[in-house]
């Protein structure tokens, strides 16, 4: 039997593609994963097989080369990029004399080192134990049947079931409890809704400079460092607009290729806001010579959540390691399309601000609502948003009051309120109306 030693980062990669060699840019992200997660890369080794070997993903060969590479470096950990099954796992494991871990344990270990939030721990609890739930099958080999002879006769397969059910339950005690969670951040959700304030979610590729420009966007001290899934806590912020507005920015955990489906599910709630937002800041990093296969991989995961359908504003980040200048295109009705810029320098903020307040804007319209004396509630709420241009209190009771708000606010607030289109009128207060308030 073989008992999986509790530490050890000394790694060798195994960079195996069932697609044929892994490239350059693929290589080195995974490289950058492991060394995200606190491993010290001894060696490396590149497979590459059509059919992987369904008893250890890589042929024997392979194996015996990767045997020999543990043993020359003092490796104590295997870290394979490629999906391996629960069997796979294990018997490699069981070859190797050493701990086996494939790229979904790879990044789930790296998000239960960066969680820091309560909901983000329950998350990525949630995300690990139903990652291994799927590989307890026989892997208390010493229990695995009634031995016999004298004091050999054990439990058998009890202990494989009674962690299975121990697991059930931890996993519906996590879901409840997310649950009372994500119940919290509708709500959060619902009142800027009611607030008319809207949302701003800022999604790309992990590394790409995210947190830098939620920082610089919005002076928050969110953690940041040149590494892979920094920051995973999600984050939302007050960010002031010109000409006075404000929107809410809401930081986003960082999408990678082949995020494993356990994360996705286990972080919906809190990448429910790009599904929600007004609007979404999608970050490239501009120097990445891959960024296109990046955008194309963020914008995968998007459709997951069901928010490819929210306008986006692709913002071209770290232009300062191009010596460019700062930037913006526009789309055919002269709303900014994209955005150059640098987040650590600070070049191009004004630009980005002024695009995601002309994305935002619609048209102001001018009307005149009259309110009866029932509808008090309905003129605080109006005063509240700011709405209210002018106002006269009327002889026979209630109010006749200017407006001023863009067409969605409008239909928004007479939906929400239950009131009549017929109380609306299209121009403004006439001057004999207004005089008697003024």
């Amino acid at each position: 039997m073989f008992e999986r030693p509790q530490s050890g980062e000394r790694a060798v990669l195994v960079q195996a593609s069932p697609d044929g060699l892994p490239d350059d840019s693929e290589r080195e992200e995974f490289a950058e994963l492991a060394r995200s997660a606190g491993a010290l890369i001894a060696a490396e080794l590149v497979s590459s097989r059509r059919r992987p070997d369904p008893r250890y993903f890589i042929g024997k060969g392979k194996l015996d080369e990767l045997r020999q590479l543990i043993a020359s470096n003092d490796a104590e950990l295997v870290i394979c990029s490629a999906a391996l099954s629960p069997s796979q796992e294990r018997n490699l494991e069981r070859e190797l004399r050493c701990r086996v871990l494939d790229r979904a344990g790879l990044i789930l270990d790296i998000f239960a080192q960066r969680a820091r939030s309560f909901e983000g721990k329950l998350q990525v609890e949630l995300a690990q134990l139903k990652h291994l739930s799927t590989r307890l099958v026989r892997g208390w080999t010493h229990l695995e049947r009634q031995k016999g002879g004298i004091g050999l006769r054990g439990p058998g397969e009890t202990q494989l079931e009674t962690d299975r059910r121990l697991i059930g339950h931890r996993i519906r005690q996590l879901n409840e409890r997310l649950e009372h969670v994500d119940t919290r951040r509708t709500m959060n959700r619902r009142n800027r809704v009611k607030a008319e304030i809207p949302t701003v979610a800022l999604v790309g590729y992990t590394n790409a400079g995210k947190s830098t420009l939620f920082n610089a966007l919005t002076d928050a001290d969110v953690y940041v460092q040149d590494q892979l899934f920094a920051t995973l806590d999600p984050t939302v912020r007050r960010l002031d607009l010109p000409e006075g507005r404000h929107v809410v920015l809401a930081d986003t955990v960082g999408f990678v290729r082949d995020l494993p489906h356990e994360l996705i599910a286990a972080f919906k709630s809190t990448l429910q806001e790009a599904r929600e937002a007004d609007l979404i800041l999608h970050l490239i990093d501009a120097s990445d010579p891959n960024r296109w296969q990046r955008v194309r991989q963020v914008n995968s995961v998007l459709k997951q959540l069901d928010a490819e359908q929210v306008p986006q504003i692709r913002v071209y980040n770290k232009i300062d390691k191009l010596d460019r200048k700062p930037r913006i295109t526009n789309n055919r009705a002269g709303e900014g399309r994209a955005v150059w810029l640098s987040a650590t320098t600070g070049e191009g903020l004004s630009m980005l601000k002024d695009a995601i307040a002309k994305r935002l804007q619609q048209e102001t319209l001018h009307r005149v609502i009259h309110l009866l004396p029932a509808q008090g509630k309905q003129r605080a709420i109006l005063f509240e948003l700011g709405a209210v241009l002018k106002e006269q209190v009327l002889e026979e009771g209630g109010w006749m009051l200017e407006l001023k708000m863009t067409e969605k606010d409008l239909r928004r607030f007479l939906k929400r309120e239950n009131l009549a289109a017929e109380q609306l009128e299209p121009l403004p207060m006439k001057p004999s109306a207004t005089a008697a308030n003024e």
